[in-house]
């Protein structure tokens, strides 16, 4: 084996051993506080968890004008959700971060 060769194995293995990045899916199965269920075993409670933007709840008020005169509904708000958030049974994608003791919730699986 060459010294080339030698070194870009100890390299590998160097990398291997601190954990790169995983791919890995859960179950959302407590939404206050937020637990994830990866397996059987491993049930990951929100200090372990990093939550982004796409996952939390999102919701504007918008106000609506109707029509004219004495009749008219005007200034009523209403709040519409664009982002639901984490709710129970929902699957999501998660990425465990290098060295396995963080886990970045990185959004939900549709199907």
């Amino acid at each position: 084996m060459s010294l080339i060769d030698l070194i870009k194995n100890v390299a590998v293995k160097a990398v291997e051993a601190t954990n790169p990045v995983h791919v890995l899916f859960g179950t959302v199965v407590s939404e206050s506080p937020l637990e994830v269920q990866i397996h059987q075993k491993l049930k990951l409670t929100e200090e372990f968890l990093v939550i982004t933007e796409r996952v939390t709840r999102y919701e504007v008020n918008l106000e609506h004008n109707h029509g004219g005169g004495i009749n008219a509904l005007t200034g009523l708000l209403t709040t519409t959700p664009i982002r639901a958030g984490l709710k129970k049974g929902d699957k999501v994608v998660l990425l465990r971060v290098q060295g396995g003791q963080q886990f970045v919730v990185l959004d939900k699986v549709v199907k």
